[in-house]
């Protein structure tokens, strides 16, 4: 494998992102409270992370818990991508079901309406969603131009089947992006065997991105010594 893939690591506080810079990610989804699965990040959070030069792309997750969402919710998710757009960041991270579990079209269009061309990843809500094949086809119709997924399983190494049907489906109509449980000893492994080209995971030590397994992971994947 050449070093054709990208890393992205998500970074829940300005330590990590400094790492990630440091060890040669691509790009960073930044989010805080990891401890909750990542929320919407603070504007002065984005501003300084954008200022690290490094392309970001934010969460937008109001709180934690499901994926069903009221106006009031959307009007802050809302909100919060004007916010991030204009602080400069690169895209952002959206998803919403509905009550069923199948993606709520209504919702998610409207958020990536209110985007205006920034980079659009749909979230590990496709993780609990019902019908994935189903769902894919609605996550490309909606103008998304990246899926993050496990492959509806607890870990994207225990996923890899799921996602490799899915990066066959997609076609190249937008990107597959395994993540949960990445981490150098199986990156490689999840890329060759899903046909992935990108890649996602905290890669943290004693709560914060360690920059040592950025380094180790990308020369993993990249078949160094």
């Amino acid at each position: 494998m050449t070093n054709r893939f990208t890393l992205e690591v998500c970074c829940g506080d300005l330590q990590s992102v400094r790492a990630a810079v440091a060890g040669g990610a691509e790009r960073v989804e930044l989010c805080r409270a990891l401890d909750l699965d990542g929320l919407t990040p603070s504007a002065a959070m984005i501003e300084e992370a954008v200022g690290t030069g490094i392309p970001v792309q934010v969460l937008i997750r109001p709180r934690a818990g499901g994926f069903v969402y009221e106006e009031a919710e959307v009007q802050t998710m809302l909100s919060d991508i004007r916010q991030a757009r204009r602080l400069g960041a690169n895209g952002v991270v959206i998803g919403a079901l509905k009550a069923d579990g199948s993606i709520d079209e209504t919702t998610t269009s409207r958020l990536a309406e209110e985007t205006e061309g920034m980079s659009i990843t749909f979230h590990r809500a496709f993780d609990v969603c019902a019908r994935p094949t189903e769902a894919l086809e609605q996550i490309i119709s909606l103008g998304c131009h990246r899926l993050l997924t496990s492959g509806q399983a607890p870990t994207a190494e225990q996923g890899i089947p799921m996602i490799r049907q899915l990066v066959e489906q997609s076609e190249g109509r937008l990107i597959i992006m395994p993540g949960a449980g990445v981490n150098p000893g199986n990156a490689r492994r999840i890329l060759t065997e899903t046909g992935a080209t990108e890649i996602h995971g905290s890669l943290r030590r004693d709560g914060h991105t360690d920059v040592l397994l950025v380094r180790e992971l990308k020369r993993k994947c990249n078949n160094e010594q």
